[in-house]
């Protein structure tokens, strides 16, 4: 059976699963197997982990352990408190007016980042006229109906990973300021830091950055300086905004002391910073990667939820969760009648009415003809039970999200 338990409570012989440790910044260090002595125990609490999943079929159990099953319905029951309150702000357009739009904004935003990230390298200044503009463009669209882009960052690569994070980031933060309400030069400005968060990586070294298997302490150490060179690049920048660089500068830093690069805690982390942080975390964590499977949006939102308070922000983390959705865009529900469909707009005044793309039967196992849903429609009777894993029907959401 496999177990949650705290680290104080691991012990030898005990058979580890998962470290839980996806929101440590390029993490691949994901150990499986049985605890052998107590100095890998000690290494496991250097690494800033609380908690760990063991496998109790082939290891030692605790009484201190709880199976998955309840930490499941816990994560669940958070989940839907989390996402129980309606967004703060109405879109302006259709999201199929705004796709249009959004289509050109995000292909330009990615050539942009490339443009940057290669300017750097050859030692260039960044045109920061450009990117303004840029990450204007983009807030607007996000401002008129943030369902577009949204969209369009579920339909990624793996392979491309680099200049998908950094766009998919700014609309995140973009998404994350208009539910909160930040002043738009304010939002602005994160935007820009988070499209820009990661040009420091040009810097580093192409046989750490871009290894597949397990980083060497040593490495792990060459790879975490990249925040330190988006840093200095931004801060080298003529009329680069502060706010912009708090929001690249501490986008690895995390609750409880354990980011970097200045090992930051609690308020010590500007808001932009902990905003960034999550957004980031998500991000990460629901993408596909060279050395990482990406989870579903649902069980990303769900992972956000068990890391806030010692990792990240509790308080922003229900308010990202208000603002992306209980079932976020791109995320595969389960209906009533049993038919499955893909999140394509969030509902502004119940997360638990979305619009859906419904596109294959359980019953009947086998796809149907594509039909769009807008559950929140008096005549439509169908709603969602829960989340599913795309993998489990081999359906591909990205072929309906647009």
């Amino acid at each position: 059976m496999i177990k949650r338990i705290a680290v104080q409570h691991l012990e030898v012989g005990m058979f580890i699963t998962d470290l839980n440790n996806d929101w440590i910044p390029h993490n691949n260090n994901r150990r499986r197997g049985v605890l052998r002595s107590d100095e890998v125990i000690a290494k496991i609490r250097q690494m800033g982990v609380k908690e760990v999943y063991i496998d109790t079929a082939k290891g030692r159990d605790s009484s201190f352990a709880v199976p998955l099953s309840e930490v499941d319905a816990k994560n669940e029951s958070l989940l839907q408190n989390a996402g129980s309150l309606p967004p703060v702000t109405r879109n302006r357009v259709s999201r199929e007016e705004e796709m249009i739009v959004a289509h050109r904004i995000h292909n330009e935003a990615q050539g942009l980042v490339s443009n940057v990230l290669e300017g750097v390298k050859l030692g260039k200044a960044i045109d920061l006229s450009s990117v303004n503009d840029l990450s204007g463009e983009l807030l607007n669209s996000v401002l008129r109906n943030h369902n577009a882009l949204t969209c369009l960052g579920r339909i990624r690569e793996k392979d491309n990973y680099l200049l998908e994070h950094s766009v998919n980031l700014s609309v995140l933060m973009s998404i994350f300021g208009k539910s909160i309400q930040l002043p738009v030069d304010v939002m602005h400005q994160t935007v820009v830091g988070a499209l820009l968060h990661d040009i420091g990586k040009i810097l580093t070294p192409d046989e750490v950055l871009h290894k597949p298997g397990k980083l060497s302490d040593d490495e792990f150490r060459v790879m975490k300086q990249h925040v330190v060179h988006s840093r200095d690049l931004l801060r080298n920048t003529d009329g680069i905004g502060e706010l912009t660089i708090l929001t690249a500068g501490q986008h690895h830093e995390r609750m409880d002391g354990s980011g970097y690069p200045d090992g930051l805690k609690g308020e010590e982390i500007s808001p932009y910073g902990r905003m960034v942080a999550i957004s980031d975390v998500y991000d990460a964590i629901t993408s596909d990667r060279v050395y990482h499977k990406g989870m579903t949006p649902s069980q990303g939102l769900k992972k956000l939820l068990e890391w806030s308070g010692s990792h990240l922000d509790r308080n922003l983390v229900h308010h990202f969760i208000r603002c992306i959705g209980l079932y976020p865009i791109g995320s595969l529900v389960l209906l009533e009648s049993g038919r499955l469909g893909v999140v394509v707009e969030t509902n502004e005044d119940d997360q638990r009415l979305p619009t859906v793309r419904i596109m294959y039967h359980t019953r009947f196992r086998q796809f149907v003809k594509v039909e769009t849903l807008d559950l929140s429609r008096p005549s439509v009777q169908d709603r969602i039970v829960r989340a599913v894993d795309p993998e489990d029907y081999r359906i591909d959401v990205r072929d309906f999200l647009t």
